[in-house]
Formats: structure tokens, C-alpha cells, sequence
């Protein structure tokens, strides 16, 4: 089966092309659940930024969904995004309208224009976070757990091969942060999603263990399937 990221001897690079892992390689597969550790400046975010063409790729080889990311631009990144869903500790939802006009911000924003398929599918999104009830709901009502299903959904609209997570706890309480994370391991079972999960938060890596990917001195350390004590 192939890979949904496969990266061979790669250098990831900040915006100012200073290199901050260098030599690495990785292969993550259709549903599997992955975290990914390490300090802050020690290149996590470098590494998502690449993944989803934020950053380019300077040297070595990688593809994510299908796509090779040193053939990736600026006029065809929206072609690799379309396959990606991405979820930030920040929800960025828009607060002026309610969760069923986000949503659909998004269908139209990516190519949707059918609008019985664009309501179908917001309701399938909203159902698959158990928030059904929440489609007219405006941000400011929701609490930051419910935020932050509702921007999973948002993520899921364009069923991608790959949900990346950045620090998607970070802002939740510790039982809010064990329902989203509960969350997005049933949504990598149930669709055969890849997610990547970067995170700081060392209890749910204890209360919820899967492959852990270290980065440490500018390499990447596989730990798979050991959660750390």
C-alpha cells in the first residue's frame, strides 16, 4: 500500500533556508496514527510547514497523498491541500458567521458548487464529531472543545489522506484534550486517515499510545509503538 508521507534523506529548512533537520527520513501509511515530539525550535513545525508546501523542499525527496512536494508550487498547491486537512491549537474559525457558513466557506473555497452535496456533506462532517446539533451555532457559543470539533470537521470536508494536528490540545482542558484526542483516533480507524500529531503534552502520549516520532538534535528518532513513561 503506499505511503501517505514518505520522505527519503530530506533537509528541512526555516524560511531563511537554515537548516534544522537534516538527512531524515520518514514513512507514515494509509491510518495509522502518529505523534510527533520534541523541544519548541527544534523543527517540529518546519517539518508540518514542509508537509503541506508551506516550505519548500530544498533538498532530498518527499511525497505526501500522491503528491511530490519538489514539484509543488505556488499554482498547484491547492491540488496537494485539497488531500490534506490540518488543524492548528488555534481554532481561527470565523467569528462572524455560524458553524454551517464556515463550513461552507470552505466547499466553496476548494471547488464545491453543488449545494444539496455541499449540505450533505456538512452534515456528515458534523455528525462524524458528534455535533449534529451545532450547525447554526455561532463560534462564540461553543466551548473551546466543541471549537475545536467543529474545526476537525472542517478539516475532514475534503476526506483527506492525511490530518495534521499541530499542538491540537493546547489550548483545551486535560478531559477536553482526552475527547479530541479520542476523536481524531477513531477518525484514523473509521476513514483510514494518517494523522500526525504534534504535541508538548507528554499525559496524552501515556493515556493514548501509538508510534511516537522524536526529533532530537536534528534527527528523527522512531520510538514505534512505545509510549513514553
Amino acid at each position: 500500500m503506499q505511503p501517505i508521507i514518505r520522505l527519503s534523506n530530506t533537509d528541512i529548512c526555516q524560511q531563511d533556508n537554515r537548516v534544522v533537520l537534516e538527512n531524515i527520513s520518514l514513512t507514515i501509511g494509509p491510518g495509522e496514527f502518529t505523534y510527533l515530539i520534541g523541544k519548541t525550535g527544534s523543527g517540529k513545525t518546519s517539518l508540518l510547514k514542509t508537509l503541506y508546501a508551506a516550505l519548500p523542499l530544498v533538498n532530498g525527496n518527499g511525497e505526501v497523498a500522491g503528491f511530490d512536494l519538489r514539484a509543488t508550487t505556488r499554482r498547484n498547491v491547492h491540488l496537494l491541500r485539497r488531500k490534506l486537512g490540518i488543524v492548528f491549537q488555534d481554532f481561527n474559525l470565523l467569528t462572524d458567521r455560524n458553524v454551517e457558513d464556515n463550513l461552507l466557506f470552505v466547499l466553496r473555497a476548494t471547488g464545491w458548487t453543488d449545494q444539496a452535496e455541499m449540505d450533505k456533506r456538512v452534515q456528515e462532517v458534523l455528525e462524524g464529531v458528534n455535533l449534529p446539533d451545532k450547525r447554526f451555532a455561532m463560534p462564540f457559543e461553543l466551548s473551546g472543545g466543541e471549537q475545536q470539533r467543529i474545526v476537525i470537521a472542517r478539516a475532514l470536508l475534503n476526506r483527506p489522506a492525511l490530518l495534521i494536528a499541530d499542538e491540537p490540545t493546547g489550548n483545551l482542558d486535560p478531559e477536553t484534550s482526552d475527547d479530541v484526542l479520542t476523536l481524531l483516533r477513531n477518525l484514523a480507524k473509521e476513514y483510514n486517515t494518517a494523522v500526525l500529531c504534534a504535541t508538548h503534552d507528554y499525559r496524552i502520549l501515556q493515556n493514548f499510545p501509538a508510534r511516537i516520532i522524536r526529533i532530537r538534535n536534528g534527527k528523527l528518532i522512531d520510538d514505534e509503538g512505545v509510549a513514553i513513561k
